[in-house]
């Protein structure tokens, strides 16, 4: 058995876990080699840490629903997949029940392939059908985002960090986990200009080129903390609470959302907006002013350009105009 699962927990904080303290009764009841390829399962096949937490409590919950039940690991079928799934879609939303879906799915396939079951009993099950072709992300629009940054005090560290930080989601559409992942020597020249580094899903790194106000933005911060000779060292860095000091540690995802929602305030920024807003931010403001949808997809590192059309909210500004043209 593996012997620790790397998981990260909803404080975003890395946890290594005794797999034997997460294995569920009906796992454990089949045997030794059960627990090994449930174990395994996590620990070898997922190698993102937030999927493997996210994963794992989605398998964790579809077996504490099963306990009262009294299935061995052998006796699940078909039906108690999809009434789990069936009561699980009244509870939440229908993309979280896809993930908890294809989680129970993949861990079933495994165990088949490891020969602890003979079937998958998840894999004739239907989740629910969801399609979209707007994202629900909020965005600002040129103005507000304006207002955002200059709302921001620059004249200490911590006040450029956060320019930087927003500034750097608008400019190169970068996600906050991306973000968060950045060393100092991932803001580097190439040619005439500098280049981020992002640290993307799945190890991937993905490179853009600076916006001129990106590189005034990082340019005042990296001076401002002294931090151009600390290659290897965190980019973006905990505060030593009020005291508008740095400290040696990486700000968090969720660091960076507590960051946005109070510059948000301070700027009286009415809209309900987190790090994904500037996401969308950024793609919709590129496509207004020329930019392809094609060009979009490359600078955000997506996959499918249906993906990034749920970024563009161009279409936004049109309908509020059309509304207007009630005049009762």
């Amino acid at each position: 058995m593996a012997s620790e699962l790397v998981v990260v927990n909803k404080a975003e904080e890395v946890v290594r876990l005794d797999p034997a303290s997460v294995i569920p009764p009906a796992v454990r009841q089949a045997g030794p080699k059960a627990e090994e390829k449930f174990a395994e399962f996590f620990g070898a096949t997922i190698r993102n840490v937030n999927t493997r937490m996210a994963y794992l409590r989605a398998v964790t919950k579809f077996f504490a629903w099963l306990e009262p039940r009294r299935l061995s690991l052998t006796q699940i079928r078909p039906l108690h997949v999809a009434a789990y799934i069936e009561q699980l879609g009244r509870e939440v939303s229908a993309p979280t029940v896809k993930q908890n879906l294809a989680a129970i799915r993949m861990l079933f396939d495994y165990l088949v392939v490891g020969q602890v079951v003979e079937m998958n009993p998840a894999a004739a099950v239907k989740g629910p059908s969801f399609s979209t072709k707007k994202g629900k992300t909020p965005v600002l629009d040129a103005d507000e985002t304006r207002q955002l940054l200059d709302a921001i005090d620059t004249t200490n560290v911590v006040g450029l960090r956060d320019r930087a930080i927003i500034g750097l989601m608008v400019y190169t559409f970068a996600r906050v986990g991306a973000l968060a992942g950045m060393n100092v020597e991932d803001y580097f020249p190439q040619g005439k200009r500098w280049w981020v580094r992002l640290h993307e899903k799945g190890g991937k790194l993905h490179e853009v080129p600076a916006h001129h106000k990106l590189e005034e933005f990082l340019d005042a911060y990296l001076d401002a903390a002294g931090l151009w000779d600390q290659k290897k060292r965190p980019l973006f860095r905990t505060t030593q609470g009020k005291t508008k000091k740095l400290t040696a540690k990486r700000m968090t995802r969720r660091d960076v959302y507590e960051m946005v929602r109070r510059r948000a305030k301070d700027a009286a920024i009415e809209t309900a907006i987190g790090c994904h807003t500037f996401r969308a931010t950024g793609i919709t403001n590129y496509l207004v002013n020329g930019g392809t949808l094609e060009k979009a997809q490359q600078l955000a590192n997506h996959e499918s350009a249906r993906t990034t059309k749920l970024y563009d909210r161009r279409d936004d500004k049109l309908s509020l105009d059309e509304v207007e043209r009630i005049t009762i």
